[in-house]
């Protein structure tokens, strides 16, 4: 017969885990501006002395740091750390579940890009449900000034930025001549609104929606869109998705550490 422990014997577990939560409510308090003993205590519940000795445990470990005058902030450790989960972050895997709710609502072909220099290079793509071939590829590269993606990814660019890769687009593509104002003009009210289109500047009865998707830093780094044929995709219909491929790029961003605070 299984002997049952003492709940004596349960007691120092209890007490270690007491002890690593009220740790992490000290951090997450430290992280939200808090920033000293008596406000920690008052905001997390700990008395002023348990606080005290937890605040200088994690000054010690490098969760924390201690400054004069300024109060506690957070340490190198936790930079570290964060620096190390994001680099594990697997951006498709990630993405995925969210890219086939959109390919599922929409019906048509999902996309997952970043930037590589002045082109977009695709992660993934999701085929839609309709008779529509999209010439695009996982690991494909097309130029950003043309493509939904492309645009979304410069939203947080500045016009020097833009005009920039406008004048390199030109340089490599002198058969496709592209309206400087007018583009630069469309970028300015995406970037108002948080979202892009491709109204067939890339390809001939191609149309698309995209968003960007920000990472823990309030930086775009990667974007996502739906595309299909005139057909399907008239002007009207674009409009009605911008909300739906906003919220999924939000979503991703998230997950990616995102607080919500992008540029509208």
């Amino acid at each position: 017969m299984a002997r049952t422990k003492a709940p004596d014997a349960e007691r120092p577990r209890a007490l270690a885990s007491q002890t690593l939560f009220r740790g992490l409510d000290i951090v997450e308090a430290v992280a939200a501006g808090i920033d000293t003993v008596p406000a920690l205590s008052a905001h997390t519940g700990i008395t002023p002395s348990t606080t005290h000795r937890i605040a200088s445990a994690l000054v010690h470990a490098g969760y924390l740091r201690f400054e004069p005058r300024r109060g506690y902030r957070l340490g190198n450790k936790l930079i570290e750390l964060g620096f190390l989960a994001y680099r594990q972050i697997d951006l498709p895997r990630v993405a995925r579940p969210t890219l086939e709710m959109l390919a599922s609502e929409t019906q048509d072909t999902v996309h997952l890009a970043v930037a590589d220099g002045w082109e977009v290079m695709y992660l993934d793509k999701l085929p839609g449900q309709r008779a529509v071939e999209i010439s695009s590829r996982i690991g494909g590269r097309k130029p950003i000034c043309v493509t939904g993606v492309g645009k979304a990814l410069l939203l947080d660019q500045d016009e020097t930025q833009w005009r920039a890769q406008l004048e390199h687009y030109r340089a490599q593509a002198p058969s496709h001549p592209v309206d400087d104002a007018a583009w630069l003009a469309r970028m300015h009210d995406y970037a108002r609104h948080g979202y892009a289109l491709d109204l067939e500047d890339d390809t001939p009865q191609i149309r698309c929606v995209a968003a960007p998707v920000y990472d823990a830093s309030q930086r775009i780094v990667a974007a996502i869109s739906v595309s299909s044929t005139t057909k399907y995709m008239s002007r009207e219909r674009m409009q009605e998705l911008v909300p739906s491929v906003k919220q999924a790029a939000a979503r991703i961003s998230r997950q990616l550490g995102w607080s919500g605070n992008s540029r509208e």
